[in-house]
C-alpha cells in the first residue's frame, strides 16, 4: 500500500503546523543563526521578509507560504538543532548564574571563602580575599564596581564552564 494513504488527512495537517511552527521559530532567530542552519535560498528569503511583516494577516500568509517551503527541508534536523541551541543557552545561563551565586556569598558571608576553596581546590585565595575585600569597600563608598568584575572573572576562570568541557 502507499505511503499516502496510510497518512490520515488530520495528521497531514498536524505535520504541517509543526512545521509552520518550526518556521515561527526559524523568524526569531538571528541572521548568522539562519546562516548556519544553510537553509535553502527560497526559505531564507521567506524567512527574513516574516521578520519584517506586522500585520496579523500578513504574517499569517507569510507563516503558512513557510510551512509550505519547509516540507522540503530536513525539518527533523533543523528541530534537533534549535534544541542543541537552547540546551546550550540553559547551560550557559545556568553556569553564569552559578558564577553570581558564588559571588554574592563571597561578599556577604565570610565562611563561602572556605567552602570555596574546599570545592575547588587549586584556586588562589589570596588573590580572592583581596577581590573580596575591595569590591566591599568598593560598594560602601559607592565607587565604579571594579573589584566586583574582577571578582566574577576570577571566579569565571575557577568554575570550570560544563559546555567547554564537554567540548574539549
Amino acid at each position: 500500500m502507499d505511503e499516502q494513504t496510510t497518512i490520515s488527512k488530520t495528521q497531514r495537517k498536524r505535520d504541517s503546523l509543526a512545521l509552520q511552527e518550526l518556521g515561527e521559530e526559524l523568524t526569531r532567530l538571528s541572521p548568522e543563526r539562519l546562516t548556519e542552519l544553510a537553509l535553502p535560498e527560497r526559505l531564507l528569503e521567506a524567512v527574513m521578509a516574516a521578520k519584517d511583516i506586522s500585520k496579523f494577516g500578513a504574517r499569517r500568509r507569510q507563516m503558512q507560504y513557510i510551512g509550505r517551503l519547509m516540507h522540503d527541508v530536513d525539518g527533523e534536523a533543523i528541530a534537533a538543532r534549535l534544541e542543541f541551541w537552547k540546551g546550550h543557552s540553559r547551560a550557559a545561563t545556568a553556569h553564569l548564574h552559578l558564577l553570581e551565586r558564588w559571588r554574592a556569598r563571597l561578599l556577604q558571608d565570610e565562611m563561602a571563602l572556605g567552602q570555596l576553596a574546599a570545592v575547588y581546590p587549586g584556586c588562589d585565595i589570596q588573590k580572592l580575599r583581596q577581590l573580596v575585600r575591595n569590591a566591599q569597600r568598593e560598594h560602601e563608598a559607592g565607587k565604579s564596581p571594579r573589584s566586583y568584575r574582577a571578582l566574577f572573572q576570577e571566579l569565571r576562570r575557577i568554575l570550570p564552564d560544563p559546555q567547554h568541557k564537554a567540548s574539549d
